[in-house]
């Protein structure tokens, strides 16, 4: 404790000193030449206090976290960078956790956006103080993810969206600035927001244009790319930024780099498929078949890429995607574009419902041995004595989600869907190879049902005590809601009960289509 007292103490003289000389004479490098190295030896040893966190209190209460942050403008980042190391900052979660709130309290993140605005990455001891301090920003995310708004907000959110469009070449620090940004947005509305606000959208999509008919020219190259589709796929779940997507054009770029077959076509279907999910995305849906984006998905629909296999994609990843579009896009449609939509599942003596039933018994096959196996592990489990609480059947449904449900319980609700379009040849095809193939309708409502029961469980616990104080029964298995419930425009809660349950609800619970 007193050596490292000592340290910081003699760190504090020196800094104060070179400040003072710096002041004195800002023409004149010589006069403060040598305090400037005498400065540089200290922060060298201070280093050893990096493998000490447990000391680092010591470091707010000797009031050195105020020169650390000085440290900033002498290109000094290192230094910040070793004591926000995330191995060392988990080693001891006390002393980082007063070193982190004395960072947060001297504005550390707006100290370094003014510094790295400062620095001329042309040089390379001066890109290397960016690299540094970008690695301390993440540091400190990483170990306090609540700090991502306030730092955002404090000029970093808009430092990286200019530094990501700069015209420069290509380095580790875009794509640093990449990976920052994709955290940033990581479970955040509020840097969501912010982003939209900056016509961040329209920066990303620009960015990403360049990979439209070209592949990344590197594997750094091909990361940053990633993370970009990342951060746009984060912003995509904020409401406002779905129509900030659709203004820029977004669907028009997605839909050609799934046409062009380039690296970039496995991220563009994820950003659509984020485009396009929920009532939020029913202008996208709707402009997606005005730009003829039918013609794109249905090839992907009816057999996956190869390519796909080779930049790490599976098959059930792809699948997934192509259904959840199709399915938004059946969910969110009206009018002409439904009609064209359902026509497609009609051409070529139906060949497209052909291949949804082939899906359907793909994954209703995979469910079932998950199940098989799980149903197996609790029968070891009740007879060891072991109870089965909500959490292990939290555990045993993800995993069956995992194995296939999610997108079995999409292909179903594709199958409701068309079967109840009012088109009788598509109805009639479902059914003929359902019971060709051993199928049953039966399983499909059982798979629905199961869906819309646990979607309810999750959605309806914080509202149960009002449905019941209405005199509404909420069972633990099944949900019974009157129609006035889900009709009435007074009641608060029914914006969780969409228009989609109900046509669900009505076509699986009664058989017939509304």
């Amino acid at each position: 404790d007193l050596t490292v007292k000592k340290m910081i103490l003699t760190f504090e003289k020196r800094s104060y000193k070179n400040q003072e000389l710096r002041i004195k004479f800002p023409d004149n490098p010589e006069k403060f030449m040598e305090a400037e190295l005498d400065l540089n030896d200290i922060i060298q040893e201070m280093h050893v206090i990096a493998t000490i966190p447990e000391l680092y209190h010591l470091l707010v209460e000797l009031n050195a976290v105020h020169s650390l942050l000085g440290l900033l403008s002498h290109d000094n980042t290192d230094i910040l960078n070793e004591l926000t190391d995330i191995d060392t900052l988990h080693e001891s979660e006390e002393g980082a956790e007063v070193l982190i709130d004395a960072l947060l309290e001297g504005q550390v993140v707006a100290l370094m956006v003014q510094n790295m605005e400062r620095l001329d990455e042309t040089v390379k001891e001066e890109a290397d103080g960016v690299y540094n301090t970008l690695a301390v920003i993440e540091n400190m995310a990483e170990f306090r993810p609540g700090l991502c708004t306030e730092a955002a907000q404090q000029g970093l959110m808009q430092w990286l969206l200019k530094r990501i469009k700069a015209k420069m070449p290509f380095d580790a620090n875009k794509l640093y600035c990449s990976e920052i940004l994709a955290i940033l947005l990581q479970n955040n509305d509020k840097t969501r927001e912010l982003l939209g606000e900056m016509d961040g959208i329209d920066v990303l999509l620009q960015q990403l244009s360049v990979f439209k008919r070209h592949n990344p020219a590197t594997a750094e190259e091909q990361e940053m790319m990633e993370n970009l589709f990342d951060a746009l796929c984060s912003c995509l779940m904020l409401p406002a930024n779905r129509d900030r997507f659709l203004r820029g054009e977004g669907l028009q770029l997605m839909n050609l780099m799934l046409r062009e077959k380039k690296m970039s076509r496995v991220s563009a279907l994820k950003v659509l498929d984020y485009g396009v999910i929920g009532p939020e995305g029913s202008d996208n849906c709707h402009k997606f078949v005005d730009i003829l984006g039918l013609r794109t998905i249905f090839p992907l629909f009816m057999k996956t890429p190869k390519k796909m296999k080779k930049v790490g994609v599976s098959d059930k990843e792809h699948e997934e995607h192509v259904c959840s579009i199709i399915a938004s896009m059946l969910r969110n449609l009206k009018g002409q574009q439904r009609s064209r939509l359902l026509s497609k599942f009609t051409e070529n003596d139906c060949e497209k419902v052909d291949r949804l039933m082939e899906l359907h018994f793909k994954y209703l096959e995979a469910v079932q041995l998950a199940d098989k196996r799980i149903e197996g592990e609790k029968h070891d489990m009740v007879r060891r004595g072991e109870i089965i609480d909500d959490a292990m059947d939290d555990e045993f449904y993800l995993r069956r989600l995992d194995a296939g449900l999610f997108v079995l319980q999409l292909v179903c609700y594709i199958m409701v869907e068309i079967c109840n379009a009012g088109v009788p040849q598509l109805q009639q095809r479902v059914h003929q190879i359902l019971n060709l193939r051993g199928g049953s309708v039966k399983i499909v409502r059982h798979i629905m049902r199961g869906k819309i029961t646990n979607d309810f469980k999750s959605s309806c616990q914080h509202i149960k005590p009002i449905f019941m104080t209405l005199g509404i029964f909420v069972h633990s298995d099944i949900i019974f809601i009157t129609f006035k419930c889900i009709f009435h425009s007074n009641f608060c809660y029914c914006k969780c009960i969409s228009l989609f349950y109900f046509r669900v609800f009505f076509i699986i619970f009664t058989g017939y289509s509304y």
